[in-house]
């Protein structure tokens, strides 16, 4: 939120451990119905100072950011215009119209309560070039 911004800035260049990250909201918007989230989206962030911030909120040097982000980045030094999106979770509207309570009666491959998917084979294996990618260590 715009109103949100200064403190935004403040938590990623001053806050060591960011405390005030929980607090920053963001452009983000919600279809409900009964109590099911149907529907989200957000306005996407347009302006490359921002996106500065969050990359630095997340730990990543301007360098691990061009690499990884360099054509998004080339984007929002052309001006990109705000701009947003919306997902319905037509699942979840089907089981609200079905009157169920569980997804899995409206969805062909549900995943299971362990979060598994059996036509996947996921979660599956991971390499180790990927989790040090992502600054994960598995620990027997």
């Amino acid at each position: 939120m715009d109103e949100d911004l200064d403190m935004f800035k403040h938590a990623v260049e001053n806050d060591a451990e960011h405390h005030l990250l929980g607090q920053v909201r963001a452009k983000a918007y919600d279809a409900v119905i009964n109590g099911y989230e149907v529907a989200g989206g957000s306005i996407r962030i347009h302006q490359k100072a921002i996106q500065d911030l969050n990359f630095k909120a997340l730990g990543m040097t301007p360098e691990s950011a061009r690499t990884q982000f360099g054509f998004f980045l080339d984007a929002l030094e052309y001006g990109t215009p705000p701009h947003g999106g919306f997902a319905s979770g037509i699942e979840r509207t089907c089981m609200v119209l079905c009157g169920t309570e569980n997804i899995r009666d409206v969805m062909a491959f549900p995943k299971t309560a362990s979060a598994q998917d059996l036509m996947m084979d996921s979660p599956g294996e991971v390499d180790e070039g990927q989790l040090k990618e992502l600054g994960i260590t598995v620990v027997e």
